[in-house]
């Protein structure tokens, strides 16, 4: 089972994992991105690094939001939710 969601990367415990349609939990995607068989919001990559900034910031992951977006804008494309879409350009 993943440990870091494959759409914003967040660290996922126990009861952090999404679900699928059926009820099931999804391995891939936590309760944020995937809560009910689908992604609950239709953004761009671009648009969940913005997202994420302030999280990664209260959690001491960056030290500022530049920081927190150069090491998503590196990371997210490694992601199996935004693969599909390759590097920015």
């Amino acid at each position: 089972m993943n440990t870091v969601c494959q759409s914003c990367s967040m660290r996922m415990g126990t009861n952090d994992h999404g679900k699928n349609a059926d009820g099931s939990v999804n391995e891939d995607y936590c309760k944020y991105c995937y809560p009910n068989g689908s992604f609950g919001k239709d953004e761009t990559m671009e648009e969940m690094i913005e997202s994420c900034i302030p999280f990664w910031v209260q959690d001491g992951d960056a030290k500022t939001p530049e920081e927190a977006r150069e090491k998503m804008t590196a990371l997210f494309p490694t992601l199996k939710r935004w693969k599909k879409q390759g590097l920015p350009q």
